[in-house]
């Protein structure tokens, strides 16, 4: 039995209480589905600033009704350390995903980004440390190694950071281990790259690359590429990133250790062949004709970004137990899946208003 299995079987046969922090949003409605799926007690936590209440209505019609009488949902704001105190009230692990993302948004509006990414993070990390949570698991970047030209990235080697987004990433790291240090507090960092899959949301001027060009590519719209489309990235599918928490809120820790690790698929594919991956895709599923035979635009390179990203999983691998089970071909099949569908129930929703 793999590690992975083998912590599904423990939680399932002893369920506790959790607290999902961002359970609106893209990553954090998947691991409400995957948690409430295993028997496990669901709190979810959320302002809706970024997430959305249907990625829960989608949670509830997938699990039934059983499970989903397990599930709680506080509605507050991280920022406000009563709202956090009312979440973690009686909570044994917290999967902390609840943030202001994008590098580019953190550029326009780096007050907003650090209240919510680093007050935000403080705030959960004292109410937990007041309440006793036994495990707290949070979402790092890769945005923190910023310009350190290595390829692989390793979590000992980071660079200058190139944005506030990346820097409230790293502040975040720093705060969990110092709260490791000073209070006992069982502390896991996930440096996410790329994460793509269900649910994420193509719309808004920070939406990102994967679900904006499949949403393009489906209402015909133009897809746009900064740069020369040879910038690349470590695609991660978000069934990935589900194990990688589950896993890291459960492995063995050392009363006051912290952890920080890669979750990627150690990957490198360029913007240009995820076009490609993307056209094919959508060919292969029967998609309208015209979304596998648009042409791209070229644009200037975008600000903040780094060119090349590329993780050195080993450490998940070894200390985590962590396999990914997606890469990017299967996910991007399993996620184009989604998006035809729900394009389709959009259409006819708006057919039958």
């Amino acid at each position: 039995m793999n590690p992975f299995d083998k912590v599904i079987q423990d939680l399932e046969g002893s369920p506790g209480k959790w607290l999902v922090t961002g359970a609106a949003g893209f990553i954090g409605s998947n691991l409400v589905e995957a948690l409430l799926r295993h028997g496990q007690l669901v709190v979810g936590f959320d302002n809706f600033a970024t997430g959305h209440r249907h990625n829960l209505d989608e949670v509830q019609a997938l699990v039934g009704a059983d499970a989903w009488s397990r599930f709680t949902l506080v509605e507050g704001d991280l920022e406000r350390i009563d709202d956090c105190r009312k979440a973690v009230n009686g909570v044994e692990r917290i999967l902390h995903q609840g943030a202001l993302g994008s590098v580019p948004r953190s550029l326009v509006e780096p007050l907003a980004t650090h209240a919510a990414n680093v007050t935000g993070m403080v705030n959960l990390l004292e109410t937990a440390r007041e309440a006793g949570v036994k495990r707290f698991v949070y979402a790092s970047s890769s945005s923190v190694y910023g310009d350190d030209p290595g390829l692989p990235k390793r979590e000992e080697h980071i660079g200058r950071c190139l944005s506030p987004y990346a820097t409230s990433k790293l502040v975040d790291e720093l705060y969990a281990e110092v709260f490791s240090r000073c209070y006992e507090l069982q502390a896991v960092g996930l440096r996410y790259f790329n994460v793509f899959g269900p649910r994420q949301d193509p719309n808004g001027a920070y939406a990102a690359v994967i679900p904006k060009w499949i949403a393009a590519l489906l209402e015909g719209q133009p897809v746009i590429i900064n740069g020369d489309g040879e910038t690349s990235r470590d695609f991660c599918h978000v069934l990935n990133v589900v194990q990688a928490n589950i896993l890291a809120a459960c492995r063995p820790m050392a009363p006051s250790a912290h952890a920080v690790f890669n979750i990627a698929v150690g990957e490198r594919t360029t913007l240009n062949e995820l076009f490609d991956l993307i056209q094919s895709s959508l060919r292969s599923q029967a998609a309208p004709v015209s979304a596998g035979r648009a042409k791209p635009e070229y644009r200037e390179f975008r600000a903040g970004d780094v060119r090349h990203s590329l993780a050195d999983i080993s450490a998940a691998r070894s200390e985590l137990g962590f396999a990914p089970t997606h890469d990017v071909r299967r996910g991007m099949a399993e996620t184009i899946a989604w998006y035809i569908a729900d394009h389709q129930k959009r259409a006819d929703a708006v057919a039958d208003s």
